[in-house]
């Protein structure tokens, strides 16, 4: 899959092109607006991917990955071989084999990804018994994120060591923020009257906070207003991202002709 070409930008393309492309084209292709989810989630892989520096790098510059548990290698050490050849089959280490990994899905909020959440899960195994698990989400976690859990999967055969239990994070979508790495997105309608005079407007915060945020006047729909350390925190560092406001413009139905012949007036003065 070719990122720079999903987000149509070049291979050379500055950190501020690719985050314009991305805007752009999530805005475009959100499923909320009627766009294509398989193309919103490809749009944001793409960027997931070319915003971090370190993943770029490895991006553009790949380098050959060896998978030791490959069915090319049955299952074992390509390295081993090897080694076995030249020095004999005792020199093979035996590994015990497991029973298969369950996965299983938690779902959360952003409010969730905001706080921090603890889940109990309870699952069925090949066996028939049920296994019941705590699991601790930690503040900043992200879509597709997993959790493993050594020891508490399948046990069917009890020949072998338990497998693993995989907890895989889903993070539901959130009809007021849209998530972009550590930083949240949102939008808010202001009076076209107030836009051209300048304000000031209360935008609630994701855990339900009032901040109060000065428009300047003259602003124009669209314009995208920052609230720093209003985001989410950061998985590794704790450290919160920030909250931008998208001001859009909220056009009065005006059917009075006395103020519709004052806004008239006023106009031909602006223009003159």
């Amino acid at each position: 899959m070719d990122y720079y070409s999903i987000l149509g930008v070049a291979k050379n393309a500055s950190e501020q092109d690719i985050r314009k492309a991305y805007k752009k084209m999530s805005m475009q292709h959100h499923p909320d607006r009627g766009g294509n989810e398989e193309q919103f989630k490809k749009i944001n892989e793409a960027y997931s991917t070319l915003k971090d520096p370190q993943k770029r790098a490895a991006y553009d510059n790949p380098q050959p990955q060896f998978n030791f548990n490959s069915q090319d290698f049955r299952g074992d050490n390509p390295f081993e071989d090897m080694f076995a050849h030249a020095f004999g089959q005792g020199f093979r280490q035996q590994r015990r084999p497991r029973n298969v990994d369950v996965t299983i899905a938690a779902n959360i909020t952003l409010l969730d990804v905001l706080r921090g959440k603890e889940v109990i899960a309870t699952y069925r195994l090949r066996s028939g018994r049920e296994e019941t698990v705590n699991i601790n989400i930690p503040p900043g976690a992200r879509h597709g994120d997993t959790i493993r859990y050594e020891g508490l999967g399948d046990d069917s055969d009890h020949r072998f060591d338990r497998g693993n239990l995989n907890v895989r994070i889903n993070i539901e979508r959130d009809r007021v923020f849209d998530r972009d790495g550590d930083d949240l997105w949102t939008k808010s309608l202001v009076n076209a009257l107030d836009l051209i005079l300048g304000c000031s407007i209360i935008v609630n915060t994701l855990d339900g906070q009032s901040i109060k945020i000065n428009v300047p006047a003259g602003t124009k729909t669209g314009k995208t207003l920052r609230v720093p350390e209003h985001g989410l925190p950061n998985l590794d560092t704790g450290r919160r991202g920030h909250m931008f406001v998208r001001v859009e413009a909220d056009i009065p139905l005006v059917k009075d002709q006395t103020i519709i012949d004052e806004l008239q007036a006023i106009r031909n003065k602006i223009g003159n």
